[in-house]
């Protein structure tokens, strides 16, 4: 799986160094120049508009160019955000720089992501996404590593991150991989990920707000059980490293049986782990360490999971959008579907023996039957042989519909499954 994605991770590396750099930077750096915690606090909400804008502006980029070209021009904006900080010192400038990153993120990211699930099957799409989260995680705990080294408010600092970004354009431009197949235009749909799988959007959601609550709440937790500054940071990297060690043996568990299963036990492990946590704070740092690794441990891959789990149901032409809309992953909507030929698909997932109802409540109950009990999609070969012999039991029950099969005779009376 290494071997097979290198450019692509080594892109993933170095955009990560680049990206996961620059937000403690401008920290130490707004800090260093005078800006005030409300001008510190823009920086990153800025960034957080940025990737909003990238997420909606990616699929139409990548639908126009293709992938190789849609991640330089992002590439390109994120390293033109990191060069001008020292050019221009003003934290309202710095805002709009910090727009330009975040599009650099959420754009690179949609590129990595579609162009991976792309060339996945079902069958090997949950280790494909552990390694790709084991890469990118390594890369963000690299580049925490990096701030230590790097001087605030220094044009040198700033530049390395630069070079960096830059860097990563290069294995996934001169790879000799072919490049996915384009939608001619995708956009950004909100709802998407919902109807392909509510559970994966649930499980998108909680390893978001898992995490992001850890980050906060780690370092007063630390403080409340005794940790020194340098204990806490070993506290949150054991955090990153437990789940980075978890990815592939999940990924590899999430191919072999059902992934909806693996998700459910996840999250029990979780709970476990939190557990886990409240009685081992008499065990000193060691224990510590080890309750926060086995909580990142449980929760980093249940993303990679529900985002496999997603990917299973949608079509080639769906990858774009649907990478785009999982990195907006709080902000999924409920989909309502529509059109005749989607609505044909889902009736196909339906249990054996049970009719699709149309009208009233039964019409809900069929659509959360479909929508929370299908498992992977029916390959289109199996799809085809199935509809091929629909169509030979009909024609046998329409000319002797007494000889006909008893499967002949249910679609003939509009009572087969």
């Amino acid at each position: 799986m290494l071997i097979s994605f290198a450019a692509l991770f080594l892109s993933v590396v170095l955009l990560q160094l680049s990206s996961g750099g620059v937000g403690p930077l401008d920290v130490l750096s707004g800090t260093e120049l005078g800006f005030t915690r409300q001008e510190i606090g823009m920086l990153g909400s800025s960034h957080f508009l940025g990737f909003f804008i990238g997420c909606w502006f990616a699929p139409r980029l990548l639908g126009s160019v293709g992938h190789s070209r849609a991640f330089a021009a992002f590439t390109a904006a994120g390293s033109i955000g990191l060069m001008l900080h020292m050019m221009v010192i003003n934290p309202y400038a710095w805002a709009l720089m910090r727009i330009g990153s975040g599009l650099c993120v959420a754009g690179c990211y949609t590129v990595v992501e579609a162009w991976l699930q792309a060339k996945v099957t079902n069958e090997t799409r949950g280790r494909a996404m552990g390694t790709y989260r084991m890469v990118d995680m390594t890369g963000s705990l690299c580049a925490q590593g990096i701030i230590g080294i790097l001087a605030p408010a220094d044009y040198i600092s700033y530049n390395v991150l630069a070079i960096l970004c830059c860097a990563a354009l290069l294995p996934i431009t001169l790879t000799t991989s072919s490049q996915p197949d384009t939608p001619t235009s995708p956009r950004l749909r909100p709802g998407l990920a919902y109807g392909r799988s509510p559970l994966a959007v649930a499980g998108v959601i909680v390893a978001a707000l898992s995490s992001a609550s850890f980050r906060m709440v780690g370092p007063i937790y630390g403080q409340e059980v005794g940790l020194t500054a340098g204990q806490i940071a070993w506290f949150l990297a054991a955090f990153v490293i437990g789940g980075a060690i978890a990815q592939v043996p999940i990924g590899w568990l999430a191919d072999k049986y059902d992934r909806r299963k693996v998700l459910i036990w996840l999250s029990v492990a979780a709970i476990a782990s939190c557990g886990v946590t409240i009685s081992t704070t008499d065990w000193g740092v060691t224990g510590v360490l080890l309750s926060s690794a086995l909580f990142g441990l449980t929760t980093f891959p249940i993303y990679s999971v529900a985002a496999a789990h997603a990917h299973d149901f949608a079509t080639s032409d769906e990858r774009v959008e649907l990478s785009a809309d999982r990195r907006l992953r709080s902000r999924c909507a409920v989909h309502h579907a529509g059109g005749g030929s989607r609505r044909a698909d889902r009736v196909q997932y339906l249990p054996h023996g049970r009719a699709p109802h149309r009208q009233g409540p039964h019409r809900l109950h069929h659509r959360a039957t479909h929508l929370f009990s299908r498992r992977a999609p029916v390959p289109p070969r199996a799809r085809a042989v199935r509809q091929i012999q629909r169509v030979i039991a009909l024609r046998t029950a329409l000319i002797d519909p007494c000889s006909a099969s008893g499967y002949g005779r249910g679609i003939a009376q509009g009572t087969s499954p």
